[in-house]
């Protein structure tokens, strides 16, 4: 997938009403990176911003997967069909 520029984090799972697989892109300012750095003040880690996931994704019952692109760092999505997902979510075919 081409990158885009800036920080942001990509996201598929449940949203609440209706209870239908969706995906949204969050851009990140820097004081949520701040957020997201770990217990030794310098790093985050994939489960850091799952963590910040859990009070920040209001339009979603559930996370399904996520891939994150935070300064030079990539964390790319758990599951190889997630990418897949997401694209289908976010840029559905017109011909349906």
């Amino acid at each position: 997938m081409a990158r885009n520029y800036g920080n942001y984090v990509q996201v598929i799972g449940t949203i609440w009403m209706p209870a239908v697989t969706a995906a949204m892109q969050y851009p990140l300012r820097d004081y949520d990176i701040d957020n997201m750095v770990g217990e030794d003040g310098c790093t985050i880690t994939r489960e850091d911003i799952d963590m910040w996931l859990t009070t920040h994704s209001g339009d979603f019952r559930s996370i399904d997967d996520f891939a994150a692109y935070i300064d030079d760092t990539e964390y790319p999505w758990e599951h190889e069909e997630s990418e897949c997902t997401y694209n289908d979510c976010m840029y559905p075919c017109e011909d349906e």
